[in-house]
């Protein structure tokens, strides 16, 4: 006979971890499947560092989410004793009118979040490290700050089993389908049976969840690390915010405090600046080419920062149309299976508060968090 769950929860990374967690801590029989082994760095949980923030330039539907994941940040660290998110402020830089600063500002404002504007001068002051033109302003904000992913996500496959739930890694599922109330789950050693299924596919979303008809898109990014020409002391948490600088050409590029000690430097990446591909086909190689375009940019706005380049790593984006996440009951099988994918480049920091969410969706149905941005149906092709 298969062995039999209440949930299964298919990947095992920032969302899948988040979500077997707060599955098995309401007392459900939990299997977790995953592809790799813990705490892996294939996909799109690993680097080191994500920023956090709150006055949110993507949409301020975002927020609550938001303060609600603030808050299990402080549960995780709590329950677990590992470091996951250090909040030195952060800075939006940018043209006045750029999407970075006049989101952010109207997230802060819609929801009365403490942020300070900043002109280009007392940016300087401030942060000695930072050189904006004088036509650059920032939104400053005392509570954002990096959450550590690799933390994050360990914690919370700590606790889930700790909670009970079986957790088995480099056991990819094959395939799954509808059986009786729930559904059957096939993997290459056994075959299992759960009232209910969750899949966090991260950037295996188009072959998983071919049937939600959403055009997904994966690209490769890269992240950067560069020794500072003097030293980290500069940028240090303590000095040095994080931040997500807009130019006058929309290109952006978020950074770090330097936090992993003298020799490890500071890390920097473009955003939204990836190239297509698969998770079969990803380049895992960071070429001279693509070090010297971004120690090139960095240059001209954090002149200390691309002293010596010291490494980089390569992750994965999952992009929807409209860089909103995919949230939801399968609209094919609403009572038994919940889906989370389509992060876009900008979901770690929501981790636990989606396993929050993927929990409540899987065990009742429904859910009190403001999930409505995420219903994949806006994206779903029509019917030719």
């Amino acid at each position: 006979m298969s062995p039999s769950y209440d949930v299964i929860v298919i990947g095992l990374g920032g969302m899948g971890s988040a979500a077997a967690h707060h599955l098995s801590a309401r007392g459900a029989r939990v299997l977790g499947l995953e592809k790799f082994g813990p705490v892996h760095n294939r996909g799109s949980s690993h680097g080191g560092s994500r920023i956090t923030r709150q006055s949110y330039f993507e949409d301020p539907a975002y927020v609550p989410l938001l303060l609600r994941a603030y808050e299990l940040y402080e549960d995780v660290e709590r329950a677990t004793g590992r470091e996951i998110a250090t909040l030195c402020g952060g800075v939006m830089v940018g043209p006045p009118e750029s999407r970075t600063v006049s989101g952010s500002l109207r997230s802060a404002v819609e929801w009365d979040l403490p942020h300070e504007m900043l002109d280009a001068t007392e940016i300087r002051r401030r942060f000695p490290t930072l050189a904006p033109k004088d036509d650059e302003v920032a939104l400053y904000e005392k509570k954002a700050g990096l959450v550590r992913p690799e933390n994050m996500v360990a914690a919370h496959l700590q606790l889930a089993t700790r909670q009970g739930a079986e957790l088995h890694f480099e056991e990819p599922m094959v395939r799954w389908e509808p059986y009786r109330d729930g559904v059957r789950v096939h993997t290459a050693e056994n075959t299992y049976t759960a009232g209910r299924l969750v899949i966090c596919p991260g950037a295996w979303a188009p072959q998983l969840l071919r049937d939600l008809g959403v055009p997904f898109t994966i690209e490769r990014q890269v992240m950067y690390w560069f020794q500072p020409k003097q030293g980290v002391r500069p940028f240090l948490p303590e000095n040095h915010p994080i931040y997500i600088w807009e130019d006058a050409d929309e290109v952006q590029v978020y950074g770090f405090p330097s936090i992993d000690g003298p020799d490890l430097g500071a890390k920097v990446a473009f955003f939204r600046k990836g190239v297509v591909c698969t998770p079969e086909t990803i380049d895992r190689t960071v070429h001279e080419d693509e070090i010297q375009a971004m120690a090139d940019h960095m240059s001209r706005c954090i002149p200390d920062l691309p002293g010596t380049f010291l490494k980089a790593a390569t992750c994965m984006y999952s992009n929807t149309p409209d860089e909103h996440f995919v949230i939801s009951r399968h609209p094919a099988h609403p009572e038994s299976v919940t889906v989370a994918c389509g992060f876009s480049g900008h979901g770690f920091k929501f981790v636990p508060v989606v396993g929050e969410i993927l929990a409540d969706l899987a065990l009742t149905g429904t859910t009190e968090h403001p999930i409505g941005l995420f219903d994949p149906s806006r994206l779903a092709a029509a019917p030719a």
